[in-house]
């Protein structure tokens, strides 16, 4: 096996754990008292304080590569080259002389977009989400491989806010003059992954003409890809993993000129929240040894509780995309077909399913729409709408309206038929109706793969009142009352209502991106205020 120093990167008289087996770093772990065993066979660890990103504490180092480039602002912060200069020198001090794990891997299943990483990490876990979470090299690419971007990953430092510029002591920077992505103070193990898929983000845009994008994306036995845009809890990967559809991958692709559709990583990371075999059997079943589990309550024989949530909403699980039974190899796909753009509308008044236009496609892609619902978040008590611009602004560095620009260029190329799907509340709003049987959803999404919607004329579809949108009038395995939330609600005075709350929403947020817009894209929103 290949061996490795670190003096290099400032790190000395460490003790090196190169590309350890996962088995190894499972075992690792256990025995260092970090994680236990559940009776599936898979690692379950307790990442800290942080069960989540901490979108206010990441920061990216502005100098002459990303000045004029980035959108800066309460996304993405800037951070002084020095102040980066002398936090990096102090996390490497800390992990000096510690046990360290490092793991070479890379990022883009193309060929043609390969980014080779090296990830740093103080815990063996982490490690080992690196593993599961990156694209792994063979023993011969190993031989000759050399690390474009770096990952150095210290949950256990501490920053001093006020000497080192951070917010506080938690830290997620990216220097792109030096290629590292700087963790520290957290063991939240996604911001290693989104650390690098916020790196590519920029790069890919800005070196390649390709476009990124946070969606999961699966493929048909006729080679039909589909692309699934949406933000956490929209149903994402639930969605993409189909046992009649190869999985591409559930989280980060990217879309070339050479028309074709490539993961970014190589595994999934799943929520867990309430999973059941019955529901999405495919991510039950793999969660086998080699997953880790994250932040799940597990009893004394091992067996874990996916409804109890008093650790967090957001217990996880990564997992290798091996795991998945049906999966395509390479993970590229050809152009999209069909891209869908999932909401959970807690406000309960958006369709179930409807087709979108290129100029509300592009309006929507750039508002990224989902809910808040109560317990998701301190303070939310009722629910509140969530914008995420590009279904991933947190991880955007260039102004959404360069993305969606991209999007809207590629869909009509291509020819793409764009659907808006809510997974979110029908019957009224979060605490008075009820969440979307995944069943309808499910068929739904498979009438459109199927091609079993009909023409989208007048005698098929209904625009609707206040979104605009076509609403298809039947869809095969779903009740014709299901497809008009306003019929659901059987109150139309309170139906418009939320409807024209929520209008009203979309516009506001909408009003810092007018500037940047056609008016095409502008005229694809809601048209109407409430009065």
């Amino acid at each position: 096996m290949k061996t490795i120093a670190l003096e290099s990167y400032g790190i000395k008289n460490a003790k090196i754990n190169y590309q350890l087996s996962p088995e190894d770093l499972h075992r690792i772990t256990i025995e260092k008292g970090q994680g236990v065993q559940a009776s599936s066979g898979a690692l379950a660890v307790n990442t800290g304080e942080f069960t989540g990103r901490s979108p206010k504490d990441r920061f990216i180092v502005k100098d002459a590569i990303t000045e004029d480039k980035i959108w800066w602002g309460n996304i993405n912060i800037p951070f002084s080259p020095e102040n980066f200069d002398k936090l990096y020198n102090k996390v490497t001090a800390y992990l000096s002389g510690k046990e360290i794990f490092v793991r070479d891997c890379y990022a883009c299943a193309d060929q043609n977009y390969k980014t080779n990483i090296r990830v740093i990490n103080e815990y063996p876990w982490s490690n080992m989400f690196a593993y599961n979470m990156f694209l792994r090299p063979t023993a011969e690419e190993l031989e000759s491989f050399e690390a474009e971007w770096t990952v150095v990953n210290a949950p256990g430092f501490k920053a001093n806010a006020e000497a080192d510029g951070t917010r506080q002591h938690n830290f997620a920077i990216l220097n792109f003059s030096k290629k590292i992505a700087l963790i520290g103070g957290t063991g939240y193990t996604g911001e290693i992954k989104k650390g690098i898929f916020s790196a590519l983000n920029f790069i890919l845009p800005v070196e390649k003409n390709t476009l990124p994008m946070h969606c999961s994306a699966n493929v048909g036995a006729a080679g039909d890809t589909a692309i699934f845009f949406g933000l956490s809890g929209t149903g994402k990967t639930t969605l993409s993993t189909d046992p009649n559809r190869s999985l591409i991958g559930d989280d980060e692709h990217g879309w070339t000129n050479e028309n074709t559709v490539f993961n970014f990583e190589g595994g999934c990371y799943a929520k867990v929240i309430n999973l059941s075999k019955d529901q999405e059997p495919e991510i039950y079943d793999a969660i086998k040894p080699g997953a880790i589990l994250e932040n799940v309550i597990l009893d004394d024989k091992g067996v874990v509780d996916f409804a109890d949530t008093s650790i967090t909403q957001n217990t996880r699980v990564s997992y290798p995309i091996h795991h998945i039974e049906n999966i395509k190899v390479p993970s590229v796909g050809k152009n999209p077909k069909n891209i869908f753009f999932l909401t959970a509308d807690a406000f309960g008044v958006i369709p179930p399913i409807s087709k979108l236009t290129p100029s509300q496609a592009a309006y929507h892609f750039i508002s990224g729409y989902t809910a808040k619902v109560a317990g998701t978040e301190a303070g939310v008590k009722e629910p509140q709408p969530s914008f995420s611009a590009c279904f991933g602004a947190p991880f955007m560095p260039l102004h959404p309206a360069k993305y969606a620009e991209m999007l809207s260029n590629k869909m009509i190329e291509a020819g793409v038929n764009v659907w808006l799907i809510n997974t979110g509340w029908t019957g009224g709003p979060y605490g008075v109706g009820k969440r979307m049987e995944l069943k309808y959803t499910r068929a739904m999404i498979n009438a459109v793969l199927n091609g079993d919607l009909g023409l989208y004329d007048y005698d098929h579809y209904h625009i609707h009142s206040v979104f605009g949108v076509a609403q298809p009038r039947t869809c095969p395995g779903v009740p014709t009352s299901v497809l008009s939330p306003r019929q659901t609600w059987n109150d139309d005075e309170a139906y418009y209502t939320m409807a024209f709350k929520l209008t009203n929403a979309f516009r506001e947020n909408f009003k810092k991106f007018e500037a940047h817009c056609t008016e095409e894209i502008r005229r694809g929103g809601p048209q109407r205020y409430a009065f």
